[in-house]
């Protein structure tokens, strides 16, 4: 008996060991694979890049930095996107998009709405409130939470923008030379409204300005271009476009069904987002839509956000993606391209937020004008951004 009661203290610490274990490291490993830089040498940057780059007022549409547990005021040794190392790289206006599902196997082809949900041992591994585990509304409103105490910690270094006077507090701040960065709140697919338009205005009031329609499944809005049913919008999915439209929100087709970015680009009168993608001229791969859907958005006064990972450049270096960039647009004009890295997406890519002189730099080299590279850089992105906000009722 005494043996036995020996054994059982002996394998119950060892369990209680294994999941303490499994509940620090397990997350920061998952991260670490998912979100990797690649090893290069520095970036060599001129002095006329430099120069450019220092003077551009720089945006990024679509990172999902909230998803992860690090500390996003500190410099980290992985991952992607921080503030030091948004500061370190100019950017001005990081959109900070909340992932709440994904499904196991995820692929660009054909996913399944009811396969088995990745997001949910993460958050509880990452052990976020018990409201999260089983609520997509509560994980986005538990990431707009991370981004207000990020604001708390560090209120020098960022404001949440949820006004248009808060996106022009963050660039004036910046003009006078505070190092601050305005960080707006989108989710990454409307799942997180799980079929209720009083969620829209729960997210809403938690500071979400940017609305994306899909992620990698069908949802009850409409198909995913990655889903099953390649179907265009709901009733409910047109009654939500409706209601962001109505609100002076941001509308994202990224992940979009090509049926539902037509759905939407038929029914609205608005500047519409595709938040990170590619161009198939470049990389032609179902990921990236085709141009002609495209040139549609940028004829609303849109703009494509041109992501930074393989899967969509088919080159991820900083010339690939500077390749990207300005054939998207020769394309599309030069007012309808923004930069969209889905950095923190479960992407590797060969530089993180801190490197972007080098996407200047090879812009540059590709002769694109200076002009052209502010509007890439950040102001077609704010041009968008101050259309929506300031037809907030």
């Amino acid at each position: 008996m005494k043996f036995l009661k020996k054994a059982l203290k002996v394998v119950s610490t060892l369990a209680i060991a294994g999941l303490v274990g499994f509940l620090v490291f397990a997350p920061g490993y998952v991260e670490r694979s998912r979100n990797q830089v690649a090893e290069h040498a520095p970036y060599l940057i001129s002095d006329r890049a430099q120069a450019l780059h220092d003077s551009l007022v720089i945006g990024d549409w679509h990172a999902d930095s909230l998803l992860w547990n690090r500390d996003l005021s500190e410099r980290g040794v992985y991952g992607q996107v921080d503030l030091p190392r948004l500061i370190e790289g100019n950017v001005a206006v990081q959109v900070f998009t909340a992932v709440t599902k994904s499904p196991a196997g995820l692929n660009y082809d054909g996913n399944d709405a009811e396969a088995f949900d990745n997001i949910t041992p993460l958050v509880m591994a990452q052990l976020w409130p018990m409201r999260t585990w089983w609520s997509l509304t509560e994980r986005a409103l538990y990431q707009a939470e991370k981004l207000v105490d990020l604001q708390m910690s560090a209120p020098e270094s960022l404001k949440i923008i949820r006004t248009i006077d808060d996106l022009e507090e963050v660039i004036t701040r910046r003009a006078a030379g505070e190092k601050i960065v305005g960080g707006l709140l989108g989710i990454e697919g409307a799942h997180p409204l799980e079929g209720d338009m009083a969620n829209l205005l729960r997210l809403e009031s938690a500071g979400y300005r940017l609305v994306a329609l899909q992620h990698f499944f069908d949802n009850e809005l409409g198909g995913s271009l990655h889903g099953r049913s390649n179907a265009g919008l709901t009733d409910f999915g047109r009654e939500v476009v409706a209601e962001v439209e109505r609100r002076g929100l941001i509308l994202d087709v990224a992940h979009a069904s090509e049926q539902v970015v037509e759905d939407v680009l038929d029914m609205v009168d608005m500047p519409i987002v595709l938040s990170h993608t590619g161009l198939r001229s470049v990389c032609d791969v179902k990921r990236n839509i085709p141009v002609a859907l495209m040139q549609r958005i940028a004829a609303t006064g849109g703009v494509v956000g041109i992501g930074y990972w393989q899967e969509v450049t088919c080159d991820d270096s900083p010339s690939g993606v500077a390749r990207s960039i300005l054939a998207a647009t020769e394309a599309l004009g030069g007012d309808a391209v923004s930069l969209g890295s889905d950095f923190d997406g479960s992407v590797a890519t060969a530089f993180d937020t801190s490197e972007l002189a080098a996407i200047t730099q090879e812009l540059l080299k590709l002769e694109m004008s200076e002009d052209a590279i502010r509007k890439v850089m950040g102001e077609n992105l704010l041009r968008v951004m101050r259309a929506r906000l300031e037809m907030r009722p």
